[in-house]
Formats: C-alpha cells, sequence, structure tokens
C-alpha cells in the first residue's frame, strides 16, 4: 500500500504542479505574488511585508502551510523638476509551500523589477511594466515513508528498501512579466486599478522523476504558464470611509479561479493615522473536470496604523467536504518606508 501510495503521490504532485500554484486570499498582501508590475507600487521609499497561509489545520494531520516574504524599493527617475514623475524600483521575493507528512515543500527566490510611467502631465494615470526572474527547488523527504517491503514480518518496517526513489530536490528557473494601469484623477478621490500577468510562460519542467532517468520527458511534467487579471477600486462613500471592490482571476490550465469582493476601509482618528478594514470575499473556481462551484468565502479583517498594515483572513471552505473542519487562516504585516501621502499607484488591503 506505501509503495502505490507514495507512486500515487508523485504523480499527485507532478500533475498539481502543471494545474496550480500556491494562492493567497489577501491577494493585495502580497503583490509581487500576484503581478512584478506591482513592484514599487506605492508611496514611500520602501515595502517590506510578509504574510502567512496555514490551511486545513483542523482536518489534515500535517496542513499546508505557505509563507512569503519581500522587500521593494523605488527612486525617481528623470530630472527632479520634471512634471513627469516617473519611478522605477526593485524588489525581492522569497516563498515557501509545505504540505503533508512527506514535507513535500517548494521554495521560491525571485528579484523583479518595474518601470512606473507616468501617462500625462498631471501624474493622474500611471502604466507600470513588471518582469520577475527567479529560481524555485522543490524538495520531499524520503524518510518519513515506509515501503512494503521493509516490513520484517515481526517488530515493524525496518529492512532496507528495493524501491527506485529519484533524488530528492530538484531546482529549475522561473519567470513572469505583468502590465498595471493606474487612474487617480485629481479632481475626485475615486481610484481605479487594472494590471494582469504571465506566470511561467517558458514552461518549466517539474517532475522529480524526470531528473532521475534520461528518458523522455513524462506527460504533465511541464508547469503550465498561470495568467492573472486584477481589478480594483478605492470609492469614497463618507467622511473618512471608503469602499475597496477587490477582484483577481487567475487561468492555469483547466483551472479558473476568481476572488471578488471588497472591504471598507474606516478611519478611526481625525488625523487619519489609524484605520479598520472590514470585508469579505467570494472564491468561485472551476477544477480539473470542468465543475464549476463556490469553493470559499473569505472574511477580512485589518488595521492600518501610521506605515504600519495588519491584516487577518478565514477562508471557510464549501463543497461537498463540508463535513470536514477545512478552514484557512492568514496573517499579513506589511511596513512602508518614508510614508508620503495616501496611496496612488497600488492599494493596501
Amino acid at each position: 500500500m506505501f509503495k502505490y501510495f507514495i507512486a500515487g503521490l508523485f504523480c499527485f504532485s507532478i500533475f498539481e504542479a502543471k494545474a496550480q500554484d500556491q494562492l493567497f486570499s489577501q491577494f493585495y498582501s502580497a503583490p509581487l505574488t500576484s503581478n512584478p508590475a506591482l513592484t514599487g507600487a506605492f508611496e514611500g521609499k520602501f515595502r517590506v511585508s510578509s504574510i502567512y497561509r496555514d490551511q486545513w489545520r483542523k482536518a489534515l494531520e500535517e496542513p499546508y502551510q505557505t509563507f512569503a516574504s519581500a522587500l521593494d524599493l523605488r527612486w525617481r527617475m528623470g530630472k527632479e523638476r520634471s512634471r513627469y514623475q516617473d519611478h522605477a524600483a526593485v524588489g525581492v521575493l522569497f516563498m515557501q509551500d509545505r504540505a503533508g507528512v512527506i514535507n513535500f515543500s517548494t521554495t521560491r527566490i525571485a528579484v523583479s523589477g518595474a518601470y512606473h510611467k507616468a501617462l500625462d502631465i498631471n501624474n493622474t494615470q500611471f502604466l507600470s511594466l513588471g518582469f520577475q526572474a527567479g529560481v524555485v527547488q522543490r524538495n520531499v523527504n524520503f524518510g518519513n515513508v515506509t515501503f512494503e517491503d521493509q516490513f520484517n514480518g515481526t517488530t515493524g518496517y525496518s529492512d532496507p528498501s528495493g524501491e527506485r526513489l529519484p533524488e530528492n530536490n530538484f531546482s529549475f528557473g522561473d519567470y513572469s512579466v505583468g502590465l498595471n494601469y493606474v487612474f487617480s484623477p485629481k479632481s475626485s478621490k475615486i481610484r481605479l486599478f487594472a494590471g494582469g500577468a504571465i506566470h511561467h510562460f517558458h514552461k518549466p519542467t517539474v517532475s522529480f522523476y524526470h531528473r532521475a532517468d534520461n528518458d523522455s520527458e513524462l506527460p504533465n511534467s511541464r508547469l503550465a504558464p498561470r495568467y492573472s487579471a486584477q481589478l480594483s477600486a478605492q470609492i469614497p462613500v463618507a467622511d473618512n470611509i471608503n469602499f475597496l471592490p477587490r477582484a483577481i482571476f487567475d487561468k492555469q490550465d483547466n483551472h479558473l479561479k476568481l476572488d471578488a469582493g471588497g472591504n471598507f476601509r474606516i478611519g478611526l482618528s481625525d488625523f487619519r493615522t489609524m484605520s479598520l478594514h472590514l470585508g469579505s470575499y467570494l472564491r468561485p473556481v472551476r477544477d480539473f473536470d470542468n465543475n464549476y462551484r463556490l469553493d470559499a468565502v473569505v472574511a477580512l479583517v485589518g488595521i492600518e496604523i501610521n506605515n504600519v498594515l495588519i491584516g487577518t483572513s478565514y477562508d471557510i471552505f464549501l463543497g461537498k467536504t463540508t463535513g470536514f473542519k477545512r478552514g484557512t487562516f492568514e496573517i499579513s504585516v506589511a511596513y512602508l518606508g518614508e510614508y508620503e501621502d495616501d496611496l496612488i499607484l497600488c492599494p493596501k488591503f
């Protein structure tokens, strides 16, 4: 049974790697994972952000855990007196995903760059182009599994195994490109954001077994490109209250995912040094079998104190397995260095 289990697990990992990436419900708290054009998309000199996702802890012995941390810097381009306020930016992203009793993990380190071009002399419109390049390592721990030929007949699985296993880790290069558009008219406090990105456009090989021998490429051993689109806005509804609708659409192989909803940003002080964020999202999906369903409902609570942002969210998963406690918790923290004014290039949550 263990032999078939581990063989199936590798097939599953190959299949899933082709079909789906990691995801965050607080997608705007991890902008470098959504679109490289969002590198440096903030008002300030630098940004440090981290996010942690803990998935299905009450349903699995070893829950899925995803962590990402990023640092990005931006600076003014051109002459200081130029009416076009172009900016350039660079960023570094670290992300790790770990799942299962065999500690199947994916670790990614990437460097991104972006250029934010002002499209008019009033600097109310920006078009950003970004590119990201990184190295990804996948690893599995064979020490946590046993096979039927290891059973010694009496006390347990202590005999050596004759199974031929591949190397327990491998690495590959990974690349993404993206665009982002911002419209922020001076005469109104309404702001609109729209962007899109293509991840893994070179379709890297991601099979453990492909590297175990020199045979021809295995089926489903290439990582499918992920196409992503983001839409958002900031709409004033009352004094010190703004509505922030959000949507992100992802397509990878046969999988489709849409996170859509919004949150209210409520000012808690006269000087706008503290704000509360309350919101929710829906996540409809299409799986590999072309079935459409509502996958989850997400609740979000965030607090903003000066240039520090803290967000928490909880995913309530729906569908056929509602009998299992498959909730997912996320927490994010971001710090904006030398913060100047309300965000123009990118929303906070």
